[in-house]
C-alpha cells in the first residue's frame, strides 16, 4: 500500500528550512536549491509545493508568524490566567524583544524579511505590514481596556501609544542584534517605559 504523503507538513517542512537559512545566511542568496538541500528534499518537490520563489517567501513568513504568535502566547500565560490587559501587552512586547536563543533566531530572521523587502518592494506589495499592523491593533485594543479599567492615563491615544510601543521594542531588538546592548539591558529598557504606562510595576 502506498505511503500517504502528509501535504501540510511536508510544505511546513519547507517552509522551516527556508526560515532556518533566513536566520543565519539572509533571504537574498537563498535559492530554491539550496532550501531543497536544507528540507532534505528534492529541488523538484520544493517547485510542487512552491511553485516560485516570492510563493515559497510568503509561505514560510506564515509559518515565522505561527512560531511568534505561540511564544507571545506562552509569556502571556506565564504572566497568570486570566490575563489582564498589562498582562497581555507586557507579555506580547517581552516574547518580540531577542532575550534568548530561540526569541533572537525570530528577530534576526524578520530581520532578514524588511532587508529584502527593502531590495524587492514586490513582496512588500503582496505582504504588505500586515502583522505588524495587526499587532498595533492587538496592542491598542488592550490599551483601551486598561484606560475604561482606570490602569492607564484616560487621555492617552491607544493607536499612536501602541505604535511607539511596537517601534521601541522592533528598535531594541535591532541594537541586541548590532551589539549595542544586551537582552537583559533591552528588557530593562521596555520594562521602564511599560512600567511608567501603566503606573508602576505590577
Amino acid at each position: 500500500m502506498p505511503k500517504r504523503v502528509d501535504h501540510d507538513l511536508r510544505r511546513r517542512q519547507i517552509g522551516e528550512a527556508l526560515l532556518r537559512i533566513a536566520s543565519t545566511k539572509g533571504l537574498q542568496a537563498a535559492s530554491m536549491r539550496e532550501v531543497a538541500t536544507e528540507a532534505g528534499v528534492s529541488l523538484r518537490l520544493v517547485q510542487y509545493y512552491f511553485h516560485t520563489k516570492q510563493e515559497l517567501l510568503l509561505g514560510a513568513l506564515a509559518y515565522l508568524g505561527e512560531q511568534l504568535s505561540a511564544r507571545v502566547e506562552a509569556h502571556i500565560r506565564a504572566l497568570g490566567l486570566p490575563p489582564t490587559p498589562r498582562s497581555l501587552v507586557y507579555g506580547t512586547l517581552t516574547a518580540i524583544l531577542p532575550t534568548d536563543a530561540e526569541s533572537r533566531r525570530l528577530t534576526r530572521t524578520y530581520a532578514a524579511y524588511y532587508t529584502l523587502v527593502l531590495a524587492e518592494p514586490a513582496l512588500a506589495a503582496d505582504h504588505g505590514a500586515t502583522y505588524p499592523d495587526l499587532l498595533e491593533r492587538f496592542l491598542a485594543g488592550h490599551l483601551r481596556t486598561a484606560q475604561q479599567a482606570g490602569q492607564v492615563d484616560p487621555g492617552l491615544d491607544a493607536p499612536t501609544a501602541a505604535a511607539g510601543l511596537l517601534a521601541l521594542t522592533n528598535g531594541l531588538g535591532s541594537s541586541v542584534l548590532g551589539g549595542q546592548r544586551d537582552g537583559d539591558a533591552a528588557l530593562a529598557i521596555l520594562m521602564y517605559h511599560l512600567d511608567r504606562l501603566f503606573g508602576g510595576p505590577a
